[in-house]
């Protein structure tokens, strides 16, 4: 699990999530159901990109979000 705190480290987060299951920009985005230039954007680290669309990127490439208040000691393991 990674902490990510900036838009730049989520969109390297999905870059490496979408190489790492051997897809292309274009093959996501058809996926998806968004263009390919708000992959591009996402992956970026752009702050005008839609949420909603974001969390369907991260949903395709089997990503999880949490919301984990500071200092908690939260285990995501066997969550749902």
């Amino acid at each position: 699990m990674q902490k990510i705190h900036t838009l730049k480290l989520l969109g390297e987060t999905l870059r490496q999530a979408r190489k790492d299951q051997g897809l292309t920009q274009e093959e996501l985005a058809s996926t998806c159901g968004v263009g390919v230039r708000f992959i591009r954007e996402v992956e970026h680290g752009k702050d005008s990109c839609h949420i909603g669309k974001v969390l369907i990127v991260m949903q395709m490439l089997g990503l999880d979000t949490y919301t984990i208040p500071r200092g908690s000691n939260f285990n995501t393991e066997n969550k749902s």
